[in-house]
């Protein structure tokens, strides 16, 4: 090649060069002074578009209803049906104009958020955009497939996205398993993002964790670890469907009788770590729980950024101004080591492990890990397998939003013997650390097992709403091997099923069945109820404001994971129900103000209904 030739190759393509960097594009280059400000609406997509996969990119589609078009399936239980999901938002499955389809996939950085003070909190949801712009925001889909999405956590917040359980034929397979689960993250997750003007992303919405949020009035067991509450009613979507619920009540144990607890606080003090959200939030969240604690507890802290430190060795949680100190003293900085943290954490937790002591190791953090030898949970969990063993349970507690790991969080509470929770404010800290402290310290029953086998004759198809990433084999029910969820004092356990009955049979519904193992066993017991076709109430007024308010919290969450078997669902019919059956508790009330913000922000209230 001559060097003629060369240079006029270069100059063409100096050209082009200079010619793309002419497009509107290249004005993100202005400096956010410079820069004019983005239309609400626009802000909120360019928001939504972080929140999926940069594997599985979203086109935007205009959305003018709150309910989910109807397809050719008939309730999202054929392939055809899922396959039609596009990347985790719900809006018209019309497919992309052929304009849109050409366009380069591409993921947009997540706008800059500001931070609520920890002090504040207000439920009153507050629309961020103009109801012209609500009207093209979208409910989001259920994920094509049961893949963890991928981003970065430095360009928006990572979520696992599963596959929704789908009909099943009760004369194919009549039994369903699952294991018990008392997580709340994923609510918390979604009402932040309501309250902030935004729609969750399908893949953040966990069915089991926004009906578990909420207390339900079941009989406490007279004797053992728990009791079983079973009743149904016919659903208020399809007059040919009913709903069915299996509800399950841990006992009480109070504060002064629960087991002494030594509490290993393992605190994300790293750079991502700094607004006010986050580990501010997170140490007057611990100096909550210390002030709950009893005498003959202790704490201790383990800070890790980009190394691990011993803040405070084992204390007396009675030495409140050590503690305090010590909180005090922390600031953020630095990487993430979160694996070497683990590690040192649960080797202090695992010296006071024993029958009679509650060890829990209780990481609070965004979840973001960018160094260090464990950066998965599968990694951070194999280091310190062998401490879970021998009896070390864990708490995650998720803060901050923007590069918040839901993923590593929730997967890490579930192979670590514990819960995980999402903390956005002062009010859910004491929710979090004072009001069930009780029952996430005093487990009552671990590796807890449902089992419900429906009866053919009655029942012709069901499907589970949610717990698709507690599923256990049918198989696995009686195997003591494999783990399942645990079961803390006064703990809920609620599940929903959609099913069809056959007309005419009045015979039994089901039988349920639970298998748990005592807090230190190793072998499970079994437990039967029936399901008698006197507990289906004749009409969904009959049934109690209890069994209205799960399957309107279910119901929702369906619609906003974008299930295909809830594309004809209405989030005005499940605002309805939860209003009617709220009655004055605050958090009841409070979820009837997002359901009525997730209906504006999908467009509905644009139309004046």
């Amino acid at each position: 090649m001559s060097q003629t030739f060369l240079k006029r190759g270069l100059s063409l393509w100096g050209s082009a060069l200079l010619a793309v960097c002419a497009l509107p594009a290249c004005t993100s280059a202005l400096s956010a002074k410079d820069e004019p400000a983005l239309a609400p609406s626009a802000q909120s997509l360019a928001h939504k578009e972080t929140e999926g996969s940069t594997e599985q990119v979203r086109h935007p589609e205009e959305a003018s209803e709150d309910v989910l078009p109807s397809s050719d399936s008939d309730d999202g239980d054929s392939d055809k049906a899922i396959n039609k999901v596009q990347g985790g938002v719900v809006g018209r499955l019309n497919g992309a104009r052929p304009s849109e389809a050409a366009m380069p996939a591409t993921a947009m950085p997540a706008p800059p958020m500001a931070a609520p003070p920890p002090t504040a909190y207000s439920p009153t949801p507050r629309p961020s955009m103009p109801m012209a712009a609500m009207a093209k925001r979208r409910l989001p889909t259920g994920p094509r497939e049961h893949d963890r999405y991928s981003e970065p956590s430095s360009e928006g917040n990572t979520h696992e996205a599963w596959k929704p359980n789908t009909f099943i034929e009760t004369a194919k397979d009549p039994l369903s398993t699952f294991g018990a689960d008392v997580d709340t993250a994923s609510y918390t997750v979604a009402r932040r993002h309501l309250m902030q003007g935004t729609l969750p992303p399908g893949s953040a919405v966990r069915v089991e964790e926004f009906v578990n949020y909420f207390k339900f009035r079941y009989t406490p067991p007279e004797k053992g670890a728990f009791s079983v509450h079973l009743d149904a009613a016919p659903s208020p979507f399809d007059a040919k469907r009913h709903f069915v619920r299996v509800g399950v009540q841990g006992k009480s144990v109070s504060r002064s009788q629960r087991k002494a607890a030594h509490l290993v606080f393992l605190m994300d003090t790293s750079g991502s770590m700094s607004s006010s959200d986050r580990l501010p939030l997170a140490k007057e969240a611990v100096k909550i729980a210390v002030k709950n604690l009893n005498e003959n507890d202790t704490v201790a802290i383990v800070t890790y950024a980009g190394s691990t430190r011993d803040v405070l060795p084992p204390t007396p949680a009675s030495d409140v101004k050590k503690i305090h100190d010590a909180l005090d003293s922390l600031e953020s900085g630095g990487g993430t080591a979160m694996g070497s943290g683990m590690e040192m954490a649960y080797k202090h937790a695992v010296k006071k492990a024993s029958g009679q002591v509650v060890s829990r190791v209780v990481v609070l953090t965004d979840g973001d890990t960018n160094i260090g030898p464990s950066l998965s949970p599968e990694s951070m969990l194999e280091s310190i397998r062998k401490y879970v063993a021998e009896g070390v349970t864990l708490t995650t507690v998720g803060f901050g939003m923007g590069n918040y790991r839901d993923d590593l969080m929730e997967k890490l509470a579930d192979k670590g013997n514990g819960n995980c929770f999402y903390v956005d404010s002062m009010k859910e800290a004491r929710k979090v650390f004072e009001t069930q402290l009780t029952g996430t310290l005093e487990v009552i029953a671990k590796d807890v097992k449902l089992q419900v086998e429906f009866n053919p004759a009655v029942v012709s198809r069901y499907r589970l709403l949610g717990y698709e990433n507690r599923d256990v084999a049918d198989k696995d029910f009686r195997n003591d091997k494999v783990d399942a969820g645990e079961i803390g004092a006064g703990h809920n356990v609620t599940a929903l099923y959609e099913v069809e009955l056959i007309p005419g049979a009045k015979e039994k519904l089901a039988t349920v069945r639970v298998r748990a193992k005592a807090p230190n066993g190793t072998e499970a017991s079994e437990q039967a109820f029936p399901f008698d076709y006197a507990k289906v109430a004749p009409s969904l007024d009959a049934a109690s404001p209890d069994f209205r308010f799960a399957l309107a919290v279910a119901a929702t969450a369906d619609i906003l994971r974008g299930n295909p078997a809830a594309q004809n669902w209405s989030l005005a019919t499940t605002r309805k129900l939860a209003e009617g059956s709220a009655a004055k508790n605050a958090e009841r009330l409070e979820f009837v103000q997002l359901v009525t913000q997730a209906r504006a922000l999908s467009g509905a209230s644009a139309r004046g209904e």
